[in-house]
């Protein structure tokens, strides 16, 4: 087994899915902040689901009662009112609680339907993440594939983790609310470290309002729409006075 192909193809993978996360999942999705051209929504999607198996529209959902309901009891992963630590570590949990308690998906993502692909494919997380560990293990070997997936699972889990924790916890607040910017987070997460800018424009495809801030999501954002594939709503949308 070669270890560090094995770690530098993890943290690979993570990126990829970080990056997919926060531009089509987050940006997209849950904000419609920009529509991506069907066949590039299309790619968004499978490589979600062999990377991480989620939902988009329960991801989107959950996500949504988080902005509307925020700190409050009704916030699904609030670390002022669970405890950072809670959200660090159990944010995958949380995410799939609420996503499953019959509620927030009904009234947060009505617009967003399962099609024949997602009954065929994509509601099926099991079927995508043992392709995508196939693929790793094919390309990889079987001892490095697998590792390689480990550390993906590890560090992908822990990422989106700190964005809810330490994203509401330590950094800059130049507009009012919990969230917070950090740009060492930014970095690690393509932009979503800027999560106190976010709370105060989130329709804005763009995470970096000030200057000097480095939303390398927004960077992919620019290159695709100068592509034209995929249609940007707003680069810097006006500002809410509470997060």
């Amino acid at each position: 087994m070669h270890l560090l192909l094995a770690v530098a193809a993890g943290l690979a993978v993570t990126q990829l899915a970080v990056v997919v996360t926060t531009v089509y999942l987050h940006r997209g999705v849950a904000h419609r902040a920009l529509r991506a051209h069907p066949a590039l929504a299309l790619s968004f999607r499978a490589v979600v689901w062999i990377t991480t198996g989620m939902r988009p529209r329960e991801w989107a959902a959950v996500h949504r009662r988080h902005h509307a309901a925020t700190d409050t009891p009704d916030d699904p992963h609030s670390p002022a009112r669970m405890g950072v630590w809670k959200v660090q570590l159990g944010n995958a949990w949380l995410y799939r609680r609420a996503a499953r308690d019959g509620e927030t998906v009904r009234r947060y993502g009505r617009d967003l339907r399962a099609d024949r692909l997602d009954r065929a494919l994509f509601d099926h997380a099991l079927l995508g993440l043992g392709l995508g560990i196939g693929v790793l293990c094919l390309a990889l070997g079987w001892r490095t594939g697998l590792v390689a997936a480990g550390v993906h699972a590890v560090s992908y889990v822990g990422l989106s983790g700190a964005v809810n924790a330490v994203g509401h916890t330590v950094g800059k607040r130049p507009y009012p609310g919990s969230a917070t910017n950090g740009q060492v987070l930014a970095l690690l997460t393509a932009g979503e470290g800027f999560h106190n800018n976010h709370h105060a424009a989130p329709t804005s495809a763009r995470f970096s309002l000030h200057p000097g801030e480095i939303d390398p999501g927004w960077w992919l954002v620019a290159a695709l729409a100068r592509l034209r594939l995929v249609r940007v709503r707003h680069e810097r949308a006006p500002l809410r006075r509470a997060a």
